[in-house]
């Protein structure tokens, strides 16, 4: 097995998929491939631990509306700087590390207030879904952004199938715990293992999505491979990653940094830059590849689409 480092991507690699000249044509090219046509699902295979030339590229990805007009980081930014703590502090360590996790067969489990609660492989839930290509904003807490095009789908395709009863409030993601693998699990860094949620009306919104590729491939393990959230409105650190249950509560979860630190991550997490972090100001960030910072935008620039989840709420107490 290959390790996941930076210097093992060739740099033919890093220009091939930032120019992604002409995303028409690349995926009809590469419509033939053996990525489960015939049922709508691709298989998801231990090439998703290798180098970036070893990913499975998603046929039929659609374009999406709710993309952004701006410029995508290079493949390279996005591979090698982000937060995984799972796999170290460092934001180069899932890069580093993430080799070692193993992610097929993989199965998600669907528990609580739904009436198709059930453990799902992978494969089986991802039959019939027609994935987008979504270039989205992702904005982290430590004043930094990058612009991601995502391949994936929305959440809310997922939650319909499962048939949420009326109890259903709140759905809570859980990350996948194996300290044999995620060597940051073996550190008391977090109360692993790693749980997110969001409010059902959050959860179904369209601009919610399940990820499952960036850049026309499968994900790399340390993007949250097979399957991440992305919700393009909040801080990163409410994405989960590699994702094996989802349950549906009548209750507010309780989740990762909230419950680490409850004065600095609050539940929602909205991006607000008139609320700092008590060690940082969020008014202004700097997006990765570039030299000068930008103004922070009211719900990193989706409020005409998600303000009106919030109205009357106070958003500096539940920020």
């Amino acid at each position: 097995m290959l390790v996941q480092r930076r210097t093992n991507i060739l740099s033919s690699e890093i220009i091939d998929e930032r120019t992604y000249l002409n995303r028409r044509q690349f995926i009809q090219g590469t419509s033939g491939a053996a990525l489960g046509l015939a049922t709508g699902a691709f298989a998801l295979s231990s090439a998703t631990n290798l180098r970036a030339g070893s990913q499975e590229t998603i046929p039929d990805i659609q374009t999406s509306a709710f993309s952004t007009n701006e410029e995508p980081n290079s493949f390279s930014d996005i591979t090698s700087y982000n937060n995984f703590y799972e796999f170290g502090l460092d934001k180069g360590d899932p890069a580093r590390h993430a080799h070692e996790l193993t992610v097929k067969p993989w199965s998600v489990k669907v528990e609580g207030h739904v009436n198709k609660a059930a453990e799902y492989d992978l494969e089986d839930l991802l039959k019939g879904i027609t994935f987008e290509e979504r270039i989205y904003r992702l904005r982290c807490v430590e004043a930094w952004s990058m612009v991601v095009p995502w391949v994936g789908f929305p959440l809310s395709t997922l939650i319909n199938r499962f048939e949420p009863t009326s109890n259903a409030k709140f759905i809570e993601l859980t990350t996948v715990y194996r300290p044999e693998e995620m060597p940051g699990q073996r550190r008391a860094i977090l109360n692993w293992p790693y749980i997110e949620g969001l409010r059902m009306d959050e959860a179904m919104h369209p601009l919610t999505i399940l990820v499952v590729g960036l850049y026309g491939k499968t994900l790399l393990n340390q993007n949250g491979a097979p399957l991440r959230l992305m919700v393009p409105w909040k801080y990163g650190f409410k994405s989960v990653k590699s994702i094996v249950r989802m349950r549906f509560t009548n209750e507010q979860p309780r989740t990762a940094w909230n419950v680490a630190a409850p004065n600095e991550y609050g539940f929602y997490a909205n991006v607000n830059p008139a609320v700092d972090h008590p060690r940082w100001s969020q008014a202004r960030e700097r997006r990765i590849g570039k030299f000068f910072r930008q103004a922070t935008e009211m719900f990193n620039g989706y409020g005409d689409e998600v303000a009106s989840l919030y109205s009357g709420m106070d958003l500096r107490r539940n920020y």
